[in-house]
């Protein structure tokens, strides 16, 4: 079996999909994503002291852009 995602673009899509499943051809799975923000789905992915320095560089970077 393969899983597949499925955008629907209509309403009426739905009733096909329901009569699908009571005729046993496919199983809708609920998908349920909470979507994490990217500060905390990277949390702790690179070493403290890597991040201090790209931390740096990049207000270094904002510091000379702004003198322009």
């Amino acid at each position: 079996m393969e899983t597949i995602t499925i955008q629907v673009n209509d309403k009426k899509a739905y009733k096909l999909i329901r009569d699908l499943e009571d005729l046993n051809i496919i199983k809708v799975i609920k998908n349920i994503k909470t979507e994490k923000k990217l500060s905390e789905k990277y949390a702790g992915k690179l070493p403290s002291d890597i991040a201090e320095d790209l931390q740096n560089y990049v207000s270094q970077s904002r510091k000379q852009w702004n003198n322009i």
